[in-house]
């Protein structure tokens, strides 16, 4: 479920947990997954192809990632999003209490260039049993 929905920087929401969605195809050297690989995990960047509807984790002392694989790359890569990424956020382990700090699936330069449809997408964000604060980028 949506708790919030904030346009400001994942890394100053205060939340341990940050969830981000990556390609199934396991090239993630741009947005925020590439960030998130050149900073704290860098074996994120390549880590060859991944099944959609897993979750990889990486716990630092600050954050522990969630790397959503709710799509892949292309035209119409983002047709699964909305159903892939309830699955995934269902699938982290957090107690009922926290909060995940979810960037916006879809919301970058690669979701639009693929067609992707914001909206449905945040509606499965929405049908999550997990509570997420949704982020979009300044």
């Amino acid at each position: 479920m949506i708790t919030r929905q904030v346009q400001g920087n994942v890394f100053t929401s205060g939340c341990q947990h940050v969830a981000f969605g990556v390609n199934a195809e396991g090239h993630n050297r741009m947005g925020v997954a590439g960030m998130v690989a050149s900073r704290y995990w860098p074996q994120l960047g390549h880590p060859g192809p991944q099944t959609p509807g897993s979750v990889l984790t990486h716990a630092t002392a600050r954050y522990t990632f969630h790397a959503l694989v709710c799509h892949t790359l292309g035209v119409g890569g983002f047709a699964r999003t909305p159903t892939l990424i309830t699955t995934c956020l269902d699938a982290i382990e957090v107690p009922d209490a926290d909060e995940i700090a979810c960037v916006l699936v879809g919301g970058g330069p690669v979701g639009r260039q693929s067609g992707a449809d914001v909206e449905a997408i945040l509606g499965g964000i929405q049908r999550s049993k997990k509570r997420v604060a949704v982020y979009s980028l300044d």
